[in-house]
């Protein structure tokens, strides 16, 4: 596998990740707000599917035709990071497949070293080679992928890539409460010696 092989299958294991995390929830679960700023599990994928159609369109020259309003100058801020009532759950998915096909082609047929212009950043850092987006995109996915695991573990419990992911521990609910008491028993100790 050489090196664009290698970034393209990690965005593509990114890309299923994150909509593995939407599998078994109700729309209310999907889309209500669980922080402070509102991250949501639909938003997270709304958002790096219009993210990706940027970097991998415009970038380098290839728009995907595809009009995403929420981008709009006149769109209300961060609309890109939560679903709209009248957009549905499978309207969202579909962008991400979407723009995960359009992404794909852009991926499969330039060189790694083409040429690119994002018009968004700053004069200084905005002429890059698809081997640059390819590296951004897979961190911006793990980093939405990251938010998309707590998410869901706030949700319902689960965690990992998948059930059954052989990288956590096996413990019971049980087994869990008490790992999570001994954490939080530690820094309450920590914090009684500041």
């Amino acid at each position: 596998m050489d090196e664009k092989e290698r970034l393209h299958h990690y965005l593509r294991v990114r890309r299923d990740n994150l909509l593995g995390k939407l599998d078994g929830l109700s729309e209310y679960d999907l889309r209500r707000p669980l922080t402070p700023t509102g991250t949501n599990l639909l938003g997270l994928v709304k958002h790096v599917a219009s993210v990706e159609l940027g970097y991998f369109g415009e970038v380098f020259g290839r728009p995907s035709g595809r009009h995403l309003p929420w981008l709009d100058d006149d769109a209300s801020p961060d609309a890109d990071m939560w679903a709209a009532a009248g957009e549905s759950t499978d309207f969202i998915i579909e962008l991400h497949r979407f723009a995960a096909a359009h992404s794909d082609a852009t991926i499969e047929a330039l060189p790694l070293d083409a040429p690119g212009v994002v018009p968004w950043w700053p004069e200084e850092r905005r002429h890059v080679t698809l081997h640059q987006i390819l590296v951004h995109m897979v961190a911006e996915r793990a980093q939405h992928l990251g938010h998309a695991d707590i998410l869901r573990e706030l949700i319902d419990g689960s965690a990992g890539q998948r059930p059954g992911d052989s990288n956590l521990t096996v413990r019971s609910a049980e087994e869990w409460a008490a790992h999570r008491a001994s954490i939080e028993a530690a820094a309450r100790a920590a914090s009684s010696t500041e």
